[in-house]
């Protein structure tokens, strides 16, 4: 993370640079952000929030940079889209690395906060407004504000390159496995593409009261299927506490659906709806994966990057409920058991130091603010990894061969038994690094208390 008073010093001669007056006051760390960094800082008698990449290393490989990004953002704001305004990219010379600084909107992305809101459905219809505006926007070679250099998505190129990395990250996680091969089986004709956001869900949409405020983080942004985007914010990792909520954690679908479908003049497609689904989980949980392998690069030795490189088990598990209704009735009618608990007598084992050091923090929370008391969170997070890793199974072994014979077709949902031991290992992974995740729950019911017993 940049020193503080580095950041300062940057972001003073790039407020003098563009004319927004004197920096006021400290930075602020703000909390979230699974990829880039974001501070919000006062000059002259406004906020403003600055969005960089922790590291110029980060920024290798991505399809276009911040000032495209930048460019894009003002597109939208320009033409309705509730988006921010964009006061200042970076140059070198700030020495504050890629980024660019927008005027602070009202509002907050707190999805906790978001989903207690009196008017659920009323946000929902603004936000499927916004996501139709977003739709609407068209390339600049044709006639529209888009600029140059949003990539266009071919989608078999897509499942190629999310097998690639995953063959990358190991190649060893066969219901990551199952759904790349439910991918390459099931994709649908290109369609004309829009401008998706790419990105659009609960987390990076500001709200006020129960109206949309802000609409953030567009790096992602690329023409592509519609139905990406409208299915990547029903996902459920997304609806957060409200699982019974599909829609962004708000509301039905349907009613999701008609509001988009009334904004824009176009009908949804529920098949489509599924297959972008299921690619957003894949592609969410090898996003998760390769946090480890940015934390261990060095590119960003921050903690939140290896505590959300084991949200993969979360996705994991989402992709089981989502395509175990291919599989055939009998292999979906065995239950599974509850998980084991592990004891070790003797010294304390790994899981309970870990446990121990995690009650200490918690003493210690009241003498944090800001970001350190969320980062004091996400390290206690992390210990309660090691504890119920500890506790539940000391070790999972590696199956890259069991991955690799469900990418030939050689095993799948028809296999027998196969689905039933997926189940078991989905369900203990995300115990273990997600234990409140809401989709547990489902999972529990569908898979332990509802089938008879697999012999």
């Amino acid at each position: 993370m940049i020193d503080i008073a580095d950041l300062r010093k940057g972001l003073g001669r790039v407020c003098a640079r563009a004319g927004l007056g004197t920096l006021t006051g400290e930075p602020q760390r703000l909390t979230g952000g699974a990829v880039m960094e974001s501070w919000r800082f006062g000059a002259g008698r406004e906020s403003f929030v600055l969005r960089r990449a922790p590291s110029l290393a980060f920024m290798e490989g991505r399809p276009y940079g911040h000032a495209l990004e930048a460019a894009l953002i003002e597109a939208a704001h320009a033409k309705g889209v509730t988006a921010p305004e964009v006061v200042a990219v970076l140059e070198e010379a700030d020495g504050l690395g890629s980024g660019f600084i927008m005027r602070a909107l009202p509002g907050t992305a707190d999805p906790k906060v978001i989903l207690d809101c009196d008017d659920p459905d009323g946000l929902l219809r603004e936000i499927a407004r916004d996501l139709a505006r977003i739709h609407r926007l068209r390339p600049k070679d044709q006639g529209g504000d888009v600029p140059e250099g949003v990539p266009v998505m071919d989608t078999r190129a897509a499942i190629a390159d999310l097998k690639a990395q995953f063959i990358e990250a190991g190649g060893d996680r066969p219901i990551i496995a199952l759904g790349l091969k439910w991918l390459e089986d099931n994709c649908p004709e290109q369609v004309d593409p829009v401008l998706n956001h790419g990105d659009y869900r609960m987390g990076n949409l500001l709200v006020e009261g129960s109206h949309l405020t802000g609409v953030l983080d567009w790096e992602l942004a690329h023409f592509g299927d519609r139905h990406e985007d409208l299915a990547f914010g029903c996902m459920a990792v997304w609806r957060f506490a409200r699982y019974d909520r599909p829609a962004l954690g708000l509301g039905a679908i349907e009613d999701y659906c008609a509001a988009y479908e009334a904004e824009s003049g176009t009908k949804v497609d529920p098949a489509r709806f599924r297959f972008w689904t299921i690619y957003r989980t894949v592609w969410w949980a090898l996003g998760c994966l390769k946090m480890a392998a940015q934390w261990r690069s060095g590119a960003d030795r921050m903690l939140e990057r290896v505590v959300i490189s084991r949200r993969t088990s979360e996705q994991e598990l989402d992709l089981l409920l989502l395509l175990e209704e291919d599989a055939p009735e009998a292999e979906r009618a065995f239950r599974n058991r509850e998980p084991r608990r592990w004891t070790v007598p003797g010294d304390a084992s790994a899981g309970e130091l870990a446990e121990a050091v995690s009650e200490w923090l918690a003493t210690i929370k009241d003498r944090l603010e800001g970001h350190d008391r969320f980062q004091l969170a996400v390290a206690r997070n992390a210990l309660g990894m090691i504890t119920r890793d500890d506790s539940i199974r000391p070790l999972w072994p590696r199956q890259e061969s069991l991955a690799r014979e469900i990418l030939l077709s050689k095993q799948g949902l028809c296999t027998p038994g196969l689905l039933h031991d997926l189940r078991q290992r989905a369900f203990e992974k995300c115990l273990v690094d997600a234990p409140k995740y809401p989709a547990l729950v489902e999972a529990h019911q569908r898979w332990i208390n509802n089938f008879k017993r697999h012999d």
